[in-house]
């Protein structure tokens, strides 16, 4: 763990893994703001999920906040994935919602990850989150994949997935840009 960059992209998995085995908070964060500058892919961004953020959800949601601030893709990513993770069930909050509103990017691997978190939003919040979609409130491209993604979703009722399809933006989007 000591030596970064890692050569090979197999070490890179494996350390995020190794990482998300430290029992000590601290350590696991110091770990992560370590590593997170050398993450390159989305596979390495969504392999990282510390079971002992779990017990530390308090410290842990100003940290999704620096991160989801960051000007590196896959900070970014792995905040709102944190936050996907760890603050979409019964530690749930409104004010949630709005953290990744706060991100203007045009990475896809970005922007597919805000769109994830907001179909899964709709599967465990739909009340709360089905409010940002009625005000399109997302970029448009981030708008209609968080609809998509809903609408592949099982967790999704078929109501819900008709009355979404209705507030597809209609017309020329670009591929992922804000």
């Amino acid at each position: 763990l000591s030596s970064l960059p890692n050569h090979y992209p197999e070490e890179n998995l494996l350390h995020g893994s190794i990482i998300s085995l430290f029992k000590d908070y601290d350590t696991c964060i110091e770990e992560i703001e370590r590593f997170l500058p050398y993450i390159d892919n989305w596979s390495v961004s969504d392999t990282i999920s510390p079971k002992i953020f779990n017990k530390n959800k308090d410290k842990l949601l100003n940290k999704i906040k620096e991160w989801c601030a960051s000007s590196k893709t896959y900070t970014i990513r792995f905040g709102v994935l944190m936050l996907m993770q760890f603050y979409l069930d019964e530690d749930f909050k409104k004010e949630y919602l709005a953290i990744p509103l706060r991100i203007i990017s045009d990475e896809y691997y970005v922007n597919m990850m805000i769109a994830w978190f907001y179909a899964t939003a709709l599967a465990k919040q739909y009340d709360e989150a089905v409010k940002i979609i009625e005000k399109h409130e997302l970029d448009p491209w981030v708008h209609n994949k968080t609809i998509q993604k809903a609408k592949e979703s099982y967790r999704v009722s078929n109501e819900h997935k008709n009355y979404l399809d209705k507030l597809k933006i209609k017309g020329q989007i670009s591929h992922g840009s804000k």
